[in-house]
């Protein structure tokens, strides 16, 4: 399944409480449940006014219509075309 990386801009959001982002992570689990297996969020990095998700999804319309219902902006969405890391360079 494709992998997309989702930009957030959420102002101030990195000042958030544990709380906040228990409820946050709630809510995107409960609607991507209700979407089925064709979208899979994997992890999220939270800067000073963005997050940066990780998601498996089968296309872009599924990241668009999980953040609609969840009510999370989708500022950018970038298809994954590969994955580099340390081991690459000696491959």
């Amino acid at each position: 399944m494709p992998k997309f990386v989702i930009e957030r801009e959420m102002p101030e959001v990195g000042h958030l409480s544990d709380a906040d982002f228990k409820g946050a992570a709630q809510k995107s689990c409960d609607v991507l449940q209700a979407m089925g297996p064709e979208v899979q969020w994997i992890q999220s990095f939270v800067t000073e006014n963005k997050i940066y998700c990780v998601y498996h999804a089968a296309d872009e319309s599924l990241i668009r219509e999980h953040a609609e219902r969840s009510g999370f902006p989708a500022s950018k969405i970038s298809k994954v075309e590969r994955v580099i890391d340390p081991a690459t360079a000696e491959a």
